[in-house]
């Protein structure tokens, strides 16, 4: 009977650490932004010429911050990247696609004449469920990172590139 006890108490002990570690890692959002921003906005770009690049541009223009604040990575529609100043007013992230390139691929019974084909990108796994018009925000603040949701931003007419 005491091996019993014994296994049954260690399997309860582990069950609750691992139910405790899992709580652990999930990512709390943020209720309030440290800093003063205006309406978020997006705009699709395409390059000019042919198998050039393509993307979206998430634009979060500030209107206050502390030297406190720093802002770090943007989860947007399925993707994650790392957020750029324009300015001290103007924080972009760019979201890269493979709308404009070339998508030929080499099909043959040789096996070494397919090696010019591009390994096919798995989908990225970001830790946030988001709609199409909401986006997340890791920023710092005092060295340590949090995450900020920002909903409805607006798309605007895409500027061609020439």
């Amino acid at each position: 009977m005491k091996p019993l006890k014994k296994s049954m108490s260690l399997f309860l002990m582990l069950f609750i650490i691992v139910s405790f570690s899992q709580c652990a890692s999930t990512l709390k959002l943020q209720d309030n932004l440290p800093l003063a921003i205006d309406d978020v906005y997006y705009q699709k770009w395409v390059a000019g010429v042919k198998g050039g690049d393509t993307g979206i541009k998430v634009f979060i223009p500030i209107k206050s911050n502390s030297n406190d604040i720093v802002l770090d990575s943007m989860f947007f529609r399925g993707k994650s990247t790392k957020m750029e100043y324009v300015n001290t007013t103007l924080a972009v992230g760019l979201f890269k696609t493979r709308l404009n390139q070339n998508q030929d691929i080499i099909i043959s019974s040789e096996p070494y004449a397919e090696h010019a084909n591009k390994v096919p990108e798995l989908p990225e796994k970001i830790p946030f469920e988001l709609k199409d018009d909401e986006c997340v925000i890791s920023y710092s603040e005092r060295k340590k990172i949090k995450y900020f949701k920002i909903e409805g931003i607006v798309k605007i007419e895409s500027t061609p590139y020439q």
